[in-house]
């Protein structure tokens, strides 16, 4: 027989080929990411050059348009995923779909109620007439925007969701104290600031959890599931819609019209009403057929989540905005008009370059902090989900109310916390939960027919305690970490400028 004559040195080689190619491969496609990036900012760049040329201080209108660009770009790749990612993580929606929704419902909040006015020291944080000349507050405002936007950027890098406004905040202190010193800044405003990384979380990770208390009770643990679901689920349809107009009357039409929270409540009164009365023959339609097993209960919450995810994105739009070109539209102001002022009107093309931005950076980089905070923390169904996207609007109603400031990062990241630190507590020790299991034990093939010793219960981490950690951490940090680099930037700023 013959033998068959082979080139082992070409196959080897041939293999080695093909191994570089698809390295090649993997690695242009780390590159595409931030070209595109790269690209979206030198657009900004042109688009401001078109605007301002021929002005006074076209430069540095057109700098801090990159700047704020990049700003842009690290927010949308870091704050909009608690926006979407519980509706991602409870596989109420692919990552594509979310992707689609919060770019248009963000960037349609930003221009439609993203408000034409801001103030120019950020909230008060900084005492105008210590930075009353315009070079010093340019150079000020160019630190602060540069040091929240490096921040984020690395926030995300280590996949920690962390608030920006806070990171805007610690950067206006830290150029401000490097500017006029500490007596320029406001703090009782930082200390009210400072309770808010408390209050947020605690706050949106209480009422999460006592709405999956309430779904646990009056609806999974029931002997008839869907009979419950019947009943309940139009019920937690219309506070969810209640609560979200109210939340858009406080937060993402603030610009169009002044809303008090009277006004806001009766406004997310009627909603309610009118969601509970649609909603209550679509459920019964819908639950027609289903098993009586929690499977069956995803399905009827799988439209109310998506809709709190485009809600939430609008209203995420019309708010945070601000934070990326407020400080670019008080650069553009005192640029043109050599003064420093307390308001300032937002040009169409500085708010353009921010709804764009966070639009882009979403798509390029949002994807990491979204499979994160949708199901890296802890796991998510869509009941939980659902806990955590009316947590969200709640307590921003709650601390408006109580006039306290609140990051919504903190909020949704603190009810992710919340659902299931309450899983794992309910595990353990609830005994509705036990009697439940004990008297359904046989009559089906699911997992509780298993019995689950008391030592092994405890040991069950449904939080992934590095995660928590990690992200604690960067939460305590931000203000500070913005403010020193800040700060750093400012003096490198004036010598360089000088």
């Amino acid at each position: 027989m013959a033998e068959t004559y082979r080139k082992p040195t070409l196959d080897k080689d041939l293999e080695k080929l093909s191994t570089m190619e698809e390295a090649t491969g993997l690695i242009s496609r780390r590159f595409v990411t931030p070209g595109l990036a790269l690209v979206f900012i030198f657009l900004c760049a042109v688009i401001a050059a078109v605007f301002v040329t021929g002005q006074p201080g076209a430069v540095v209108i057109i700098a801090a348009a990159v700047i704020g660009a990049y700003m842009a770009l690290n927010i949308g790749a870091n704050d909009v995923a608690n926006n979407v990612g519980p509706a991602v993580g409870s596989q109420a929606m692919t990552l594509g779909v979310a992707l689609a929704i919060a770019a248009v419902f963000e960037s349609a909040g930003a221009l439609i109620a993203g408000g034409d006015v801001v103030n120019t020291i950020s909230k008060g944080i900084i005492d105008p007439v210590a930075v009353s000349d315009p070079a010093v507050f340019t150079a000020a405002m160019m630190a602060a925007l540069v040091s929240a936007a490096m921040w984020i950027h690395l926030a995300t890098f280590l996949s920690a969701p962390v608030s920006t406004t806070h990171s805007i905040v610690g950067g206006v202190m830290g150029a401000g104290i490097a500017a006029a010193g500490v007596d320029a800044v406001n703090w009782p405003t930082m200390a009210s600031i400072a309770a808010s990384w408390v209050i947020s979380p605690f706050l949106g990770g209480l009422i999460a959890a006592s709405f999956l208390a309430f779904i646990k009770t009056a609806i999974i643990y029931q002997d008839d599931k869907i009979a419950a679901a019947r009943r309940w689920v139009p019920v937690l349809i219309a506070i969810m819609t209640g609560a979200f107009a109210a939340y858009l009357s406080i937060k993402g039409l603030k610009a169009l019209v002044s809303v008090s929270i009277g006004m806001a409540l009766s406004v997310g009164l009627i909603a309610a009403v009118i969601a509970w009365l649609v909603s209550r023959p679509l459920i019964a339609r819908q639950s027609q057929g289903l098993e009586n097993r929690n499977q069956s209960l995803r399905k009827l919450f799988g439209i109310p989540l998506i809709c709190s995810a485009a809600l939430l994105s609008f209203a995420h739009g019309a708010n945070d905005v601000a934070n990326a070109v407020g400080p670019l539209a008080a650069i553009v102001h005192t640029a043109e008009f050599g003064e420093v002022a307390p308001k300032v009107v937002i040009p169409l093309w500085v708010m353009a370059v921010g709804a764009a931005g966070i639009s882009v950076g979403l798509l390029l980089f949002g994807p990491k902090l979204i499979r994160m905070v949708g199901n890296q923390i802890t796991k998510l169904n869509p009941m939980r989900a659902y806990c955590v996207a009316l947590s969200a609007a709640i307590t921003v109603i709650v601390a408006s109310w109580l006039g306290l400031p609140v990051s919504s990062t903190h909020i949704a990241v603190g009810a992710v916390f919340g659902v299931g630190f309450f899983r794992e507590w309910y595990t353990e020790n609830s005994s509705r939960r036990a009697d439940y299991v004990a008297r359904h034990r046989g009559n089906s093939h699911s997992e509780t027919d298993t019995p689950v010793r008391k030592s092994d219960q405890r040991r069950r981490k449904l939080v992934r305690r590095s995660h928590f950690l990690q992200i604690i951490a960067a939460w305590v940090i931000t203000v500070p970490a913005a403010a020193i680099l800040s700060g750093f930037l400012f003096v490198v700023l004036r010598a360089t400028l000088s």
